[in-house]
């Protein structure tokens, strides 16, 4: 008997867990170590989540030649998708959508998604242009490299604000749950009267096996299964039956008509965490817009400073030629002692300018080595190598560019950050549901059917000095399989039907909380439109710098050209003594600003196309940055062709 017994509660457990493993499973939440788990403990098991990494992909390796970092802006983009540490932060944003999707599927409350997006360093800033007559820029003191270089800012892409919404009506849960419970269990109780049971104590010996199976459902129904079995054995003459088996297997379910009820709303958070797996993509084409925008700038400031650093060194050469002209003229007399002392002070703050111009150049390599590697300058050849850019800045005459109206509504169409917000706001509309939904009272109606069995065998305890005679039914007698077949038959049926009303009177908890989330919403659609007023802004600012970049370029060239004239008239007056050394000395600092300032123009061009990229949400697709790629951390095209000098 007890072996049928264990039978059936085996076969039960194996039945319930087999149906509740065959349901339908969401693809794993990470992209490897789980596909390969299977099998009837896979529900025990967590997935493989990826291994971090942190080497430098085999790019960087390819485009190293005698020391030098040889890098083109398409090989610096590549790097940064592959190394950036930012980047590979915001991977893992995707995979905990997923997980979040896991727990919304079983009836649990969601735990987020990261919305924060890092913004880079900022670097050096490119070389600065210089008024006229002024001296040229020192290099910045240490806390100015320390900001530049370390501090990072954040961008939060939330607009829920500081406050959670509330959760609302509570959802049932998804994930079917098997309870079992069996065990013996022995008394011996002394008895106060010994003529009831023939003897001065009752022991007691029994088995009990109880199963449960519970699951809720997208209607908001909930069902409960359950199967009892109790045998026991007394010492004791009354029974009809010692010792018997009671045995019964009862459903009750239970279904929600106002509070609680309806598919749309138990499956507001199922949604909701598919909206956050959009949301999530969002953010890392956020992330990959910032530190893309980012890695265009620092390469082209770098650039400009390596540009910057040739104009101070033809700087250098003209006034070391003036020295030695000088030096040349005091010799033969045909000029003062003073000028010589005049072209050493010149010589002298253009080897200072030089000194500060390549300084700047080793700042902004550090900040750029340690943006597109892994390992930053802990790496020894890392830390040795020089960048050389082999793209060069090209500033168009003249550009046809769209209208204003045109690039807003480009804008407005390709800006993850603005999709990102609306997807907030559906989610916070769905959520909504739940929060109206805890306004209604609780009216329930609970149906249960129950089959219920007993059987044993004749008692054959007899009280002493006592002649009793137990009356017995035939179709009780027997054992398990009789009480199961008497359940299973529906022998002594149980049934029920009821409506189960709960009212809160004042409701203020949930009345509340719907004003306090529907507030929500509306600071939320404000936030929104907050920020399309702001990208509207960066739009037309960033076409505003680009077409003044541009000008001030062409105002630069032309001005550049005029001294290079005017030097090379100065330069001719003082070979025929008709113009003073330190006419010279002027014209030369006024060449050297010019060509400075030129540099400048050509930075600040770029810096605006580059703005006016990000503003319109095209930084991606004008750099030719593969999402798949950027997701899985390599891209497919291969290094650009070292120079042919270098190869």
């Amino acid at each position: 008997m007890k072996v049928r017994s264990s039978f059936l509660i085996l076969c039960f457990f194996l039945a319930s867990f087999v149906w509740a493993q065959s349901g339908p499973i969401p693809p794993p939440a990470t992209p490897s170590g789980a596909e390969g788990q299977s099998g009837l403990t896979r529900s025990y098991r967590a997935g493989a989540t990826p291994s971090t990494r942190f080497q430098n992909s085999n790019r960087y390796n390819e485009l190293i030649k005698d020391g030098k970092l040889y890098l083109s802006l398409q090989d610096a983009i590549a790097l940064a998708l592959e190394n950036n540490l930012d980047i590979e932060l915001e991977r893992y944003g995707p995979r905990m959508a997923d997980t979040d999707l896991w727990r919304a599927q079983a009836g649990s409350l969601l735990r987020g998604v990261p919305l924060s997006v890092q913004e880079g360093p900022q670097g050096t800033g490119g070389p600065v242009e210089t008024p006229p007559g002024s001296a040229p820029p020192l290099t910045p003191s240490s806390s100015t490299i320390l900001d530049t270089s370390v501090n990072q800012a954040q961008t939060d892409l939330s607009i829920y604000g500081s406050t959670p919404l509330s959760n609302g009506t509570a959802v049932p849960s998804f994930d079917p749950v098997l309870i079992g419970l069996v065990g013996p269990a022995y008394s011996d109780t002394p008895q106060s009267n010994e003529a009831q049971s023939g003897y001065g104590f009752l022991v007691e010996h029994s088995m009990g096996e109880n199963l449960g199976f519970e699951e809720g459902f997208s209607s908001g129904a909930f069902l409960n299964l359950g199967y009892t079995s109790l045998r026991q054995s007394y010492n004791n003459g009354e029974l009809s039956y010692n010792p018997y088996t009671a045995s019964s297997l009862g459903l009750t379910l239970t279904q929600p008509l106002l509070q609680g009820f309806g598919r749309g709303l138990n499956r507001r958070f199922i949604r909701i965490a598919k909206n956050n797996e959009r949301i999530s993509d969002l953010v890392f084409r956020q992330q990959l817009i910032s530190t893309i925008s980012n890695i265009i700038r620092l390469y082209w400031d770098l650039v400009s400073l390596n540009q910057d650093v040739q104009v101070k060194r033809d700087s250098l050469t003209l006034a070391e030629k003036l020295l030695s002209d000088n030096k040349v003229h005091v010799e033969v007399g045909t000029l003062a002692p003073l000028e010589v002392l005049r072209a050493e002070a010149e010589t002298a703050q253009a080897r200072q300018a030089l000194s500060n111009s390549e300084s700047l150049v080793l700042e902004q390599e550090l900040i750029l080595k340690n943006s597109l590697t892994r390992t930053g300058t802990a790496d020894p050849q890392i830390a040795a190598v020089r960048i050389v850019p082999t793209d060069h800045i090209e500033v168009p005459e003249s550009e046809q560019l769209p209208t204003l109206e045109e690039f807003a509504a480009t804008a407005l169409r390709n800006r993850p950050d603005l999709e990102a917000g609306q997807v907030q706001i559906d989610n916070t509309q769905m959520a909504l549901k739940g929060s109206r939904n805890a306004l209604l009272p609780s009216l329930n109606l609970v149906a249960s059917v129950q089959g219920n069995g007993l059987a044993g065998p004749v008692n054959t305890y007899t009280i002493p000095g006592v002649a009793f005679t137990p009356i017995v039914d035939p179709n009780l007698v027997g054992g398990y399989g009789t009480a199961l077949s008497q359940v299973f038959r529906g022998r002594f049926p149980d049934y029920g039907l009821a409506l189960q009303l709960d009212v809160p009177l004042r409701n203020r908890t949930a009345r509340s909380d719907l004003a306090r989330d529907q507030l929500q919403l509306r600071q939320s659609e404000v936030r929104l439109r907050e920020l399309q007023n702001q990208v509207r802004v960066q739009v037309e600012a960033a076409l505003i710098a680009l077409r003044q970049a541009r000008s001030s370029y062409q105002a630069a060239v032309q001005t550049r050209l005029l001294q290079e004239k005017a030097l090379d008239d100065m330069r001719q007056q003082f070979e025929v003594g008709v113009a003073r050394s330190y006419d010279v000395i002027l014209n030369q600092r006024d060449l050297a600003q010019a060509r400075s300032n030129e540099v400048v123009t050509q930075s600040d061009y770029i810096r605006a196309r580059t703005a006016l990229d990000r503003a319109i949400g095209m930084t991606l697709q004008n750099n030719n940055v593969v999402l798949d790629d950027a997701f899985r951390g390599q891209v497919g095209r291969p290094p650009s062709p070292l120079p042919a000098e270098q190869k």
